[in-house]
């Protein structure tokens, strides 16, 4: 799923092609893409892009007369810039939106439809799709510790809730806590200052030095490959391949369709958090260490 640093270079990406220009034309290829009815889809047609904004994960077009267009691109959803009234691809292709210079076109892979737009007159509406997290780039010190400690769940989970931090989700919430140094499922409870600070430090760090690497990679051009792994990631995506800190293997903790990725050595003290897939099955046999671990698989 693109977060923080792939939505803001997104948002800069349309900001050069859209902004202040009129909307020609929408076109629908998957009416389950649209998450609301009033106003129609095509309201946005004649109006001009005043504004681009982010909202968690969710990308705004403010428009006047006064109209938000949301897109929330979900796991699989990506944009688009294309030529001017492209046609919307086969399979793959949800909707499209014309302007004079180009059209944006949003796809998704797979059978999950999960992508969708939404159309509010007024802000009311964009704001009611705000799960409340506070953002991580914009707070102090202070509000960012009151953040994390205003619910006792790991840090992974804290770190990922919307309704905590805005824009976080599995893939930098793992570069965070390697950065940190800090278990994925310790809970926010037993932070002392010390390690509270370490984590504020790396998730400004985190955020910020990956906003500006892939605004570097991107320039002037489009954003195409945008995704929540990238190939030099510390730990994310990474099982079993060294730690660029220490060289131990990156470990994994799967749950549903995600999963967490770690270093052992730099982040439990050696100790291996158990792996629901791997732990239902090896039972009491199930590794707690890296030696451990290394003989099983010997």
């Amino acid at each position: 799923m693109p977060e923080l640093p792939d939505i803001v270079v997104y948002i800069e990406a349309l900001e050069r092609r859209v902004l202040g220009r009129e909307v020609t034309g929408v076109r629908i290829a998957s009416p389950s893409v649209l998450r609301t009815y009033d106003p129609p889809y095509d309201a946005p047609v004649g109006r001009e892009v005043t504004g681009l904004r982010r909202v968690g994960k969710r990308i705004v077009f403010e428009m006047d007369p006064e109209l938000n267009l949301v897109i929330h691109l979900m796991i699989a959803g990506r944009l688009r810039w294309e030529a001017p009234g492209k046609a919307i691809p086969k399979k793959v292709g949800l909707a499209a939106i014309d302007f004079e210079p180009g059209t944006l076109v949003l796809t998704e892979q797979g059978t999950h439809k999960r992508a969708g737009i939404w159309l509010f007159s007024e802000w009311e509406g964009v704001a009611s799709l705000d799960r409340g997290g506070v953002e991580p780039l914009a707070v102090s010190p202070e509000e960012f510790a009151e953040a994390v400690r205003s619910e006792n769940r790991t840090l992974k989970r804290t770190l990922t809730d919307p309704r905590i931090f805005s824009g976080i989700g599995n893939a930098y919430s793992d570069e965070i806590l390697w950065r940190a140094q800090l278990s994925p499922v310790k809970r926010a409870s037993q932070l002392d200052e010390e390690e509270m600070r370490r984590l504020h430090e790396a998730v400004v760090a985190s955020l910020t030095e990956w906003t500006d690497k892939l605004r570097e990679e991107v320039g002037e051009n489009w954003p195409a490959k945008v995704t929540a792994f990238q190939d030099d990631m510390a730990v994310h995506g990474k099982y079993r391949e060294p730690c660029p800190r220490c060289g131990s293997p990156v470990q994994r903790i799967v749950y549903a369709s995600n999963e967490t990725n770690y270093c052992a050595t730099c982040q439990t003290g050696g100790k291996l958090l158990a792996d629901r897939s791997l732990s239902r099955l090896l039972k009491g046999d199930w590794p707690k260490t890296l030696e451990e671990l290394e003989e099983l698989e010997a």
